[in-house]
């Protein structure tokens, strides 16, 4: 300190007087400060607020007259009570000290609390209103409770008496699966713990091995506004806010009110009220479901009497169903009676109709068509190699009659360009005629061998047909309705259709498919003669 009084002296400065750095005069002043104040509590109002990329809090603390420059560092910011936040008021606890980087004074605080009530009502209306004006109070954005949740998460204290009181309710009135997520209620870390539990309860999912809840109460018991006030934190409001689960907040007594209240979906007035809001009592919906099933038994009943009803009112309109089905059932009977007949009459008027064809259609014209048919087809044969030969022979007289004109052309046209070309043209024109005629030559046998093989094809086009039209006589003609279990009754010589003709003739022949019998006339050895050639159907 002597030092210091030598500075102090209001002696002028003498010869032996000491020089002092810089530093050793803010070092001393910084042990003066330091020593003499130590550890101070100061009230005032928070004036500029500042916070560092290093976590550091650098605020003013004013009255009327002088401004105190303060800082809380990293470690002592997450210990304050509250944040200090422009124009409140607050009581802060601190050491005090210099900064001799800029010759200053400072009050390093450790501890800061609103200064009373009014300043904790004044900064609370002041997050009101910023919240509100955000949107976050709006009724529109309010999720609707679900009518009974599965799983219920409670946000509470687990050593408390809300639990209790929560688990006690829910077993009363509708026994839920429960996931209990313990925070602190008051103090410092409440805050901060409330706003992760809401945050990891949404976070959950659904089908994991802890369940996501449906539904999230935040409960605490009653306090002082001190005591509540980690409900009241904006880190608190909007996580509640931003909980994509429905929530109700169940904080203090009925007329205690926090901002937690004012974001959540449902504000319950205590913890009971909460959890009565989460269930319905399990009997009263029992009773109402069996009203409901009773209502609706009564009601199905009497819809089927008056459909009963309607239905016999109806009936008594229509006519019976004998007198329906009567006429038809007639006319199905007279149907049945006169189909034998009717199937008899028609198989005889086919017969009929097929002997008369079979009567026009003998063998004899069929073997005549067919004779015709074989007889044109040889002459076109023996004209179609005579017509080629003289195809042939027409073609190369007109070939070389070409080349006759061919050869006196070029002599001719040689012979008026130039005369000292006449050797050379007496040569060429050999050659070249000799060229067109083999070449003419080969032509024509082109043409001969083409003209061979449409008239090969064409004779075997027409042995084809020939051959499928006796194949179609074979099938058509009489003697494969013979090998059918048929006959052919002939009387004198003559085809018999009919029983008279029969009984008026001297003999008759029946023809089998094996051979023919003779019947009334002297029998003869019988000998299967071979079918005659080109016969008719009987079709």
């Amino acid at each position: 300190m002597s030092g210091l009084d030598d500075l102090l002296d209001e002696g002028g400065p003498g010869p032996n007087t000491p020089e002092f750095t810089v530093s050793e005069i803010s070092g001393a002043l910084k042990r003066v400060i330091e020593g003499e104040f130590g550890r101070v509590r100061v009230r005032g109002e928070v004036g500029r607020v500042f916070a560092a990329r290093s976590g550091h809090l650098y605020f003013d603390i004013k009255d009327e007259r002088n401004v105190l420059a303060s800082v809380a560092w990293k470690g002592q910011v997450a210990g304050l009570a509250a944040r200090p936040e422009e124009g409140m008021e607050v009581i802060a606890t601190g050491r005090l000290t210099t900064f001799g980087s800029q010759s200053k004074y400072q009050l390093t605080v450790d501890d800061l609390r609103p200064a009373g009530v009014g300043a904790l009502m004044a900064m609370l209306e002041k997050r009101k209103r910023q919240l509100e004006a955000e949107g976050l109070f709006d009724a529109a954005r309010k999720k609707p409770l679900p009518f009974l949740p599965k799983v219920i998460g409670v946000v509470t204290s687990p050593s408390g008496a809300v639990i209790r009181d929560i688990l006690h309710r829910l077993a009363d009135r509708f026994p839920r699966k429960v996931l209990v997520w313990p925070v602190a209620v008051q103090g410092q870390a409440s805050a901060p713990q409330v706003a992760r539990a809401i945050e990891g309860f949404n976070a959950l999912t659904p089908d994991g091995a802890i369940p996501r809840p449906d539904l999230i109460i935040v409960a605490r018991g009653g306090g002082s506004i001190e005591d509540l006030w980690g409900f009241n934190e904006e880190i608190v409001a909007r996580a509640a806010a931003a909980s994509d689960i429905p929530l109700i907040s169940a904080v203090g007594h009925e007329t205690d009110t926090t901002l937690i209240d004012y974001v959540s979906d449902h504000r319950a007035p205590t913890p009971s009220a909460a959890a009565e809001r989460a269930v319905p009592v399990r009997l009263d919906l029992l009773a109402w479901t069996d009203g409901q099933g009773a209502r609706l038994a009564r009601a199905a009943a009497q819809a089927i009497a008056l459909r009963d009803q309607r239905l016999r009112d109806l009936g008594r309109a229509l006519p019976r169903p004998q007198s329906l089905t009567g006429q038809a059932r007639q006319r199905l009977d007279h149907a049945e009676m006169r189909l034998p007949a009717a199937l008899k009459g028609t198989v005889a008027a086919r017969r009929s109709r097929l002997a008369e064809a079979a009567a026009v259609l003998r063998p004899q014209t069929l073997s005549r068509q067919l004779a015709g048919t074989a007889r044109q087809l040889a002459a076109l044969e023996t004209r179609l190699q005579p017509a080629l030969g003289r195809g042939v022979a027409m073609r190369r007289e007109r070939l070389a009659q070409w080349q006759v004109r061919l050869a006196g052309g070029l002599r001719r046209g040689l012979a008026a360009r130039s005369g000292s070309f006449t050797p050379l043209a007496k040569r060429l024109v050999p050659s070249l005629a000799e060229r067109r005629l083999r070449v003419g030559q080969d032509r024509l046998e082109t043409l001969s061998r083409r003209l061979s093989r449409i008239g090969m094809s064409r004779l075997e086009e027409r042995r084809a047909r020939l051959a499928a039209l006796d194949r179609l006589r074979e099938t058509l003609g009489y003697r494969a309705t013979l090998r059918r279990g048929y006959a052919v009754v002939r009387a004198d010589g003559a085809l018999v259709t009919r029983r008279a003709e029969a009984e008026g003739a001297k003999g008759l022949e029946i023809e089998f498919a094996d051979g023919r019998l003779q019947i009334g006339t002297p029998r003869r050895k019988s000998t299967p003669k071979s079918p005659p050639p080109e016969q008719g159907s009987l079709l």
